[in-house]
């Protein structure tokens, strides 16, 4: 069982490997632990416990309201009577916010049978789903209704009371729980549907470290009428948070307002890697001071980029940090 949780997190078996040693100049650029809270608020992180009713996009709209700020964005929508996990990215983050659709989710939840079915038939019957399952989007998303397969790792039931089932589910990006719950009916032939859900993980982040709207409101309160940070900083997050589950590639000072004005990623470039890089990953680059420059497609693969001394390695996709943040080295 503790094999199929692993998939949950992709980065469990990480390697930090040194391709070369090289120092930072700290004239430029800022550790994300050092950032004060305007720069937190322009280019941040929250990990938001969702409260059921409102949709996604109304909590982002609130969010927006309450740090006075114009663009918000979350990461796996939720339906109005969900709650849980809604990673939310604020102002500059949002660029890199969808690389929280690469990991899986875990949820608990109550599915109510429509007839009564015997304990260890229910039991097996979720079990079985575990592994790869085909499913049609519901008729109320926002997506193609087309088949479409995804990844279940595990599938625990945690208690069943007569006709309800509680259980915890751990799955790949963009599984339809509620179509999970319908299915596990018709298998049992009892039919069924989805009472109750809560989204507890979103990769590594998970439901114990989340925070409520409320929190949010006290903490902007508290930071502009008495100056006190220390709440805010519990909250908000630097944006690098966004990008803790994908591998990264940790780049020379010199090379990275190159990669702001969008060229792509010579070896040369490269100080560090992690060991887990496959040819087209998407990974994140880094400076040595641990900032998000952008996020990129893995031409080569760790062991590659380790050997070889030319070539590109990286072609990047999207671009995080300002230009001019790092000075313009190879123009010269």
């Amino acid at each position: 069982m503790q094999e199929k949780k692993n998939n949950l997190v992709l980065n469990n078996n990480r390697k930090r490997l040194i391709r070369v040693h090289s120092k930072t100049n700290e004239n430029y650029g800022k550790k994300p632990s050092e950032r004060n809270i305007k720069e937190l608020i322009d280019n941040g992180f929250i990990n938001l416990d969702k409260p059921n009713g409102p949709t996604s996009h109304q909590v982002d709209s609130w969010v927006k309201k309450i740090l006075d700020i114009s663009k918000v964005g979350h990461s796996g929508t939720l339906d109005p009577n969900a709650t849980g996990v809604l990673p939310i990215a604020t102002g500059a983050a949002t660029k890199a916010i969808s690389v929280l659709l690469i990991p899986g989710k875990e949820y608990v939840g109550v599915i109510r049978l429509h007839k009564d079915a015997a304990e260890k038939k229910i039991i097996q019957t979720c079990e079985s789903m575990v592994g790869t399952i085909s499913q049609i989007p519901p008729v109320r998303s926002a997506v193609k209704r087309v088949k479409r397969k995804r990844a279940i790792y595990y599938f625990d039931v945690l208690e069943i009371k007569q006709r309800h089932v509680l259980f915890k589910v751990g799955c790949e990006s963009g599984t339809y729980v509620r179509t999970l719950a319908v299915d596990i009916g018709k298998k049992l032939k009892v039919g069924a549907h989805l009472e109750e859900l809560r989204r507890t993980k979103v990769g590594n982040i998970t439901e114990e470290e989340s925070v409520f709207l409320q929190d949010l409101k006290d903490a902007i309160i508290f930071y502009k009428e008495d100056g006190d940070e220390k709440h805010l900083r519990k909250i908000l997050m630097p944006m690098e948070k966004i990008l803790e589950h994908i591998p990264k590639l940790v780049i020379r000072d010199s090379a990275v307002d190159a990669i702001c004005h969008g060229a792509d990623l010579a070896v040369p470039g490269v100080v560090e890697l992690d060991s887990d890089i496959k040819k087209d990953d998407i990974i994140a680059i880094m400076t040595l001071k641990g900032e998000g420059v952008a996020i990129a497609k893995a031409i080569l693969p760790s062991e590659q980029i380790i050997q070889k001394d030319n070539g590109i390695c990286a072609n990047i996709q999207r671009v995080l940090m300002n230009k001019g943040t790092y000075p313009s080295i190879w123009k010269k």
